[in-house]
């Protein structure tokens, strides 16, 4: 069985916006506009698409930042210090979701 994700379709991103151009290009503008320098720089700026795009496990992402983070002059030891806070966080955002369970487990018991 291939691969699910392929690797030259992040290449294709744009043909995203063929069928609805004005929407898509809505989008770009605000997307380049958030990765302008602003109170942050661009390196802090990809290395938070970095860890979101891990913790929201897009390849094309991890992709597309993990290469943004090597031009802004990353390494290795940056990108993984990075996902290991982003998955801290989800970690730490499911288990508090535990609390659903305890609740509803009161309320039947009662």
């Amino acid at each position: 069985m291939g691969e699910y994700y392929n690797d030259n379709d992040l290449e294709r991103f744009g043909e995203v916006g063929k069928h609805c151009p004005d929407l898509f290009k809505k989008f770009m503008d605000w997307y380049g506009a958030s990765l302008q320098e602003g109170v942050l720089t661009k390196r802090e700026k990809v290395l938070i698409g970095l860890a979101v795009a891990h913790a929201i496990q897009c390849p094309y992402c991890i992709d597309a930042y993990t290469k943004s983070c090597l031009e802004e002059g990353m390494n290795l030891d940056h990108i993984t210090e990075a996902v290991h806070v982003a998955s801290a966080i989800r970690g730490g955002a499911s288990l508090v979701h535990a609390i659903q369970a305890h609740n509803t487990v009161d309320k039947i018991s009662m």
